[in-house]
């Protein structure tokens, strides 16, 4: 079991990540549509309208702070190889959480490499009260997303409704609270402890990241995503581009990482050139799943000084 990874700029998270790895799990086919606890599709609970309108003040003092940059880093963030082969190897090979006597709590230990193999086909659902016009935003933005992590990774991302293993739920809160059988389906062997980060989310964790691997694999099988649907159109992207990005194999954050998304301080909210390189990194072939931090380094340091120039 891997661990619940967040993001923090003061006392807000801007990102929490659940990664499941080890887990002996089998899985069910796609998930279906989440009903709101009210019956008119396209109506929010008075809960949801109170989020909403949280996560817009919330992004407007980000906004206003100079955070969530959009520009993917410039002259004024600068980094060489060393920088980047140090910043691989705190994000790919530690977790940020521990799972410990039935409870996530923050403690960083090290793994090993943990990375998809076999394509990912991917489905969107989202709760009956997120309105069309915010679905086809976000839809596009998962297929755009995706076209560029393939051409990064090299692996081929498919929307698809059958054989789905990556699930990707942009639900509003009373739908959320009740995807418990839902997430038991997709994931049977979910731990309480996981089952109830995502369930139970507090106001100041965003968006959440499950991936699980087979029992003794370091190779991702499944992956489930959730984002809270009453985030303004910015926040959304954000967690799109983070978990997504994070779900791949990247499960840790570093304050020495910028400019980049793995960072507690949310200085950046979409993937940055610097980030694009981790995951290019992630998937290169002279790499492999199930490898130690230690036996990783002297290939991240060639691979780093090869896309960069310099020596590491």
């Amino acid at each position: 079991m891997q661990a619940l990874r967040s993001g923090f700029f003061a006392q807000v998270v801007l990102a929490g990540a659940i990664l499941l790895a080890g887990c002996d799990v089998s899985f069910g086919p796609s998930s279906t549509p989440i009903a709101p606890t009210r019956p008119e599709a396209g109506i929010q609970s008075a809960a949801s309208l109170k989020a909403e309108a949280y996560y817009s003040r919330v992004q407007n003092s980000l906004l206003t702070h100079g955070l969530l940059r959009t520009d993917g880093g410039g002259p004024d963030v600068p980094f060489n190889a060393r920088n980047l082969t140090q910043n691989f190897l705190r994000i790919a090979f530690y977790q940020e959480y521990s799972e410990r006597s039935g409870r996530l709590i923050a403690h960083e230990d090290n793994s090993t490499l943990h990375r998809w193999a076999n394509p990912i086909r991917y489905d969107v659902t989202f709760g009956a009260s997120v309105p069309e016009s915010q679905r086809q935003i976000d839809t596009r933005e998962v297929a755009r997303y995706t076209s560029r992590l393939s051409g990064l990774t090299g692996l081929n991302f498919t929307p698809s409704e059958t054989r789905t293993n990556l699930h990707i739920f942009i639900v509003n809160e009373d739908e959320r609270e009740r995807l418990g059988p839902e997430l038991k389906r997709i994931v049977p062997g979910i731990s309480p402890a996981a089952l109830s980060a995502a369930l139970d989310m507090a106001r100041d964790t965003y968006c959440l990241a499950f991936a699980a691997s087979s029992s003794g694999s370091s190779e991702y099988a499944q992956g489930v995503i959730i984002i809270r649907g009453e985030h303004p159109d910015l926040l959304r992207r954000a967690c799109i581009h983070e978990e997504i990005a994070q779900s791949l194999g990247l499960p840790n954050d570093s304050a020495d990482a910028r400019p980049s998304i793995f960072n507690d301080d949310g200085e950046f909210g979409l993937l940055t050139a610097h980030d694009e390189l981790l995951l290019r990194m992630l998937y290169d072939r002279r790499l492999t799943p199930g490898m130690t931090e230690a036996e990783a380094r002297p290939i991240v340091t060639m691979i780093a000084a090869e896309l960069i120039g310099g020596s590491a």
